[in-house]
């Protein structure tokens, strides 16, 4: 038990596992819109892209939550930050070999969205040096927008395939999950979020409403993807798939609270990704 629960914290807290949650959540993308399985380099750039960024945002964090560091999943962190560090500047260098052999209209795209994430995790603002994640209520809507544009605009950028409805619904229907599942990780850092003075809605709205906030926010996902079988770029199969993501996706958020493991938010909610790609993969 104790070698598996290293195997599990090395796979959650070195960040691979939200890289490959990303990836498949790029594929999905690809299968859905374009039938296919896989696209290089893109592929290659979102897994590097999003370990590398996740990185930077464990190690700079951890650096300003020293008084976390002996709790929970700081102190797992604070571990393997010599790991995560290693991974960082591997997948740097992963990414920067994919970049270039992007179009240069795809990479335009993916230096805005960059500029962001970076923004994201490197304190740059003002005197106390905040992040664009410690403006009141902003985080939220980054990594939903960015998750959104990266997974779905990317590839189509990449493929010149043109833009259509199916893909404006598609980034909606992204965007509202991404913000959906995200919520239930500013109830788990309420204690942290109030230390370092950071506004965030759970705080704002508290748990309960926050909890009926994301149902809401998973039935549009619902709409969107209905909006998408309309349109005849979903199957049914594809849209009972969803259907059961967006389910069980709640299912999980509603027993979401502030002293729940960590491993429910980082293994769980973080999995409903790759339990979504399996879905549609499945029932295509």
């Amino acid at each position: 038990m104790h070698l598996l629960r290293k195997i599990t914290d090395l796979l959650f807290y070195s960040n691979l596992y939200i890289a490959i949650a990303a990836t498949l959540m790029l594929h999905q993308t690809l299968l859905l819109q374009y039938n296919l399985t896989s696209l290089l380099p893109i592929s290659g750039l979102v897994f590097c892209a999003t370990l590398f960024l996740y990185a930077v945002h464990r190690i700079v964090g951890i650096q300003q939550l020293s008084e976390f560091q002996d709790s929970g999943r700081y102190e797992v962190i604070h571990k393997f930050r010599t790991h995560i560090i290693f991974y960082a500047v591997v997948s740097m260098l992963g990414g920067i070999y994919f970049f270039f052999q992007l179009r240069w209209a795809t990479q335009i795209l993916l230096v805005a969205f960059a500029v962001i994430s970076l923004g994201y995790a490197i304190p740059f603002l003002g005197n106390k040096k905040l992040r664009l994640r410690d403006i009141a209520f902003t985080k939220i809507f980054l990594v939903a927008i960015v998750w959104a544009g990266v997974t779905v605009a990317l590839p189509a950028f990449e493929l010149q395939k043109g833009w259509h409805p199916s893909l404006t619904w598609m980034m909606l229907e992204r965007a509202f999950f991404i913000f959906a599942i995200t919520l239930p990780f500013d109830i788990r850092d309420l204690k942290v979020d109030e230390h370092s003075e950071v506004k965030t809605i759970p705080a704002f709205l508290g748990i309960q409403k926050t909890k009926l906030l994301s149902l809401f926010l998973l039935g549009c996902c619902f709409g969107f993807s209905f909006a998408n079988f309309q349109l005849g770029t979903y199957t049914n199969g594809t849209l009972i798939a969803l259907g059961i993501s967006f389910a069980t996706t709640y299912l999980l958020i509603h027993f979401a609270t502030p002293e729940r493991d960590d491993y429910f938010y980082t293994g769980l909610l973080d999995g409903t990704m790759i339990l979504q790609f399996f879905l549609v993969w499945g029932l295509l």
